[in-house]
């Protein structure tokens, strides 16, 4: 049973199976591995219930965000092992308002985001923070693509897989998601490694994403893939 089955309607559920949505795309042959916004601001400094930690970090996602990040960890030590690209993002150090853009409109908090400790909230967490290798880009908006070098780098590294990660499922993941299907990668949503704020957002987006744009995976069906990979793959200087 997928996550998402309980949210779904006997009719939608005939409806997009007689559609033919969802068929797996599966793997290509050279994959990259894209942690969205794994900072602070998102998972609060602590594991704790996300309606305490809503309190000193109004967008973080609580107990959920920090199983996401003890499950991309374990995704990231194998990726390494088999010298993967990984790419992070996160947003700016600072912010003006104009830099900021549209975000305000949308919530009655965001003045809270121009404070000095809001750009230390921006800092990957130190769980799974960068190692040397790894490339951070910076963005202002929610899609990965948007306004980074990203998709140059992937066409650097002839990558023709994305193995998506990070926060949140509704929000930057889904954009970012959609950009890379716009470009024609094959993308999958490792499922344990994406969460959100909001658990029927969490699912509804898994299953849009699923239906439409990337194929929803497990940690585990991700481990046996990159285990699978040659070891020298995407090795320096290759």
């Amino acid at each position: 049973m997928a996550i998402w089955d309980d949210t779904l309607t006997e009719r939608d559920k005939q409806v997009f199976a007689k559609s033919g949505y969802g068929k797996r795309q599966g793997f290509g042959q050279r994959p990259a591995v894209l942690v969205i916004d794994m900072n602070y601001n998102f998972v609060g400094d602590r594991p704790e219930p996300i309606l305490k930690s809503i309190e000193r970090f109004r967008n973080s996602c609580g107990e959920e965000g920090w199983q996401g990040v003890y499950r991309i960890r374990e995704l990231l030590t194998e990726a390494r092992k088999k010298h993967l690209p990984v790419f992070y993002t996160t947003a700016h150090e600072r912010r003006s308002p104009l830099a900021f853009g549209r975000w305000q409109g949308k919530n009655r908090r965001a003045g809270e985001d121009m404070r000095e400790e809001w750009s230390r909230g921006n800092e990957i967490v130190e769980e799974i923070a960068p190692q040397d290798g790894d490339i951070l880009l910076r963005k202002q908006k929610p899609s990965a693509f948007f306004g980074t070098p990203l998709m140059s780098m992937f066409n650097e590294l002839r990558v023709d897989t994305i193995l998506a990660t990070g926060c949140t499922t509704s929000g930057c993941v889904r954009a970012s998601v959609v950009d890379a299907f716009s470009y024609n990668f094959r993308v999958s949503v490792v499922e344990e490694c994406v969460f959100d704020r909001g658990q029927a957002s969490h699912k509804i987006n898994l299953f849009d994403m699923n239906a439409k744009y990337a194929d929803i995976i497990s940690l585990r069906e991700a481990l046996d893939y990159i285990n699978g990979l040659p070891d020298t793959l995407c090795a320096p200087g290759l």
